[in-house]
């Protein structure tokens, strides 16, 4: 498995080596440039702890997370049977700075990583900050979203398949909301094996089951390939404002631990976690099984509203079949241009929106819609939408 030079050496010089045997055998050592404040009684009163550097993440916090994952999610379908170890949790603000890391972790400059498209712009973003290249593999709609398993072999076994560090998998994608289903996943891992392509599996959507098809399964726990899955407060708990995300790493025992050893060398340069939140971690988490519930009550209810405005025979516009998340893709008659529709619903019902382009939609004719609203607001926003379509044609 690679890594980039960017983080350096994981090898400890002599100093770190001597440091750690002297601890190994009980000595304390005291540091000569300690400028750590909490340490000489220097903390706020608001604050007092003494604060240990803690580069995955205050330890506390990661157990809590850990026995919370352990005990109300769904285990890898390889090995259901594992507990999640703390050790391999990297608490930071947000799945974006987890995408930026991981770029740090695997890619030198120049490296690429393969994303889904249609997909959300985010992640081309993060690279392009990183200097990081993207290729695109499709999902293709036909009732359902397939990926395009086609693709992505012929870029990994292609000429710039030496080059390709990671394999993004959406699980479910934004805006598509389709799940990794099983066949893929087999097929994915066996390429990802063969090829030393470690997998980045963004699951943040994942607790958000719409209309699925059998067979949906985390791929946090993922065993027989590197694996780093995310997710965070942002969805599952319908807290965007609390910026706790993490890393769950995982796959062959000898690449977690390598990974590991350079992730280390990253978390502990941002060290981006802060008492004030983690303190409150085991109540933030006892407070997910509801917040899910609620927030998945209205996102389906929403679509049923959805699915009935649109039922009848007549309507130009047509739902793409949603798996899960909390977004749907509208399609309409392609005659229709996408950013005029948009500033249609500006300029007569003070509404905007994303096009399907900004999504690398395959053609003109897609609108997302937020799931989210409350009913009455939902339904206006669907009225508004179909009227705005209709008046265009």
């Amino acid at each position: 498995m690679h890594f980039s030079h960017r983080t350096g050496s994981d090898r400890p010089n002599r100093i770190a080596l001597a440091e750690s045997e002297a601890r190994a055998c009980g000595l304390r050592l005291d540091k000569l440039n300690d400028s750590n404040p909490t340490r000489f009684g220097l903390a706020p009163s608001f604050l007092p702890q003494v604060y240990e550097a803690e580069p995955r993440g205050p330890l506390a916090a990661r157990q809590a997370l850990a026995e919370f994952l352990t005990r109300h999610r769904g285990l890898n379908e390889n090995n259901h049977d594992a507990a999640v170890n703390p050790d391999d949790l990297y608490l930071l603000s947000s799945t974006s700075q987890a995408y930026s890391w991981l770029m740090k972790l695997l890619c030198d400059p120049g490296d690429a990583i393969l994303e889904p498209r249609p997909g959300y712009p985010l992640i081309e973003s993060i690279a392009g900050l990183e200097c990081v290249r993207t290729i695109p593999y499709r999902l293709s709609y036909d009732g359902s979203w397939v990926l395009d398993l086609a693709a992505v072999r012929q870029a990994l076994e292609g000429p710039e398949g030496d080059r390709i560090r990671a394999l993004v998998l959406i699980n479910p994608n934004n805006p598509t909301g389709s799940y990794v289903h099983p066949e893929e996943r087999r097929s994915l891992m066996e390429l990802c094996q063969r090829q030393g392509v470690a997998i980045i599996a963004d699951e943040v959507f994942f607790d958000y089951p719409l209309d699925p098809l059998p067979g949906r399964a985390r791929l946090a726990g993922e065993d027989r390939v590197l694996t780093f899955a995310l997710d965070g407060f942002s969805k599952n708990l319908a807290a965007p404002h609390a910026k706790v995300g993490w890393i769950q790493v995982s796959g062959p025992s000898d690449q977690v631990a390598a990974a590991k050893r350079h992730l280390d060398l990253i978390a502990d340069d941002y060290l981006p976690m802060s008492l004030l939140i983690t303190r409150d971690m085991k109540a933030m988490l006892s407070d997910i099984p509801a917040q899910t519930s609620r927030v998945g009550e209205r996102v389906r209810g929403n679509l049923d509203i959805l699915r009935q405005a649109l039922g009848h025979k007549d309507s130009c516009v047509s739902l793409l079949r949603p798996e899960g998340g909390w977004n749907v893709l509208l399609r309409f008659p392609q005659v229709i241009d996408e950013e005029e529709l948009i500033l249609r619903l500006i300029r007569s019902y003070g509404l905007t929106g994303q096009p399907g382009y900004f999504f690398d939609m395959p053609g003109n004719g897609y609108l997302a819609l937020s799931l989210l609203p409350e009913s009455l607001e939902f339904r206006r926003n669907v009225d508004s939408v179909v009227s705005a379509i209709e008046k265009i044609l």
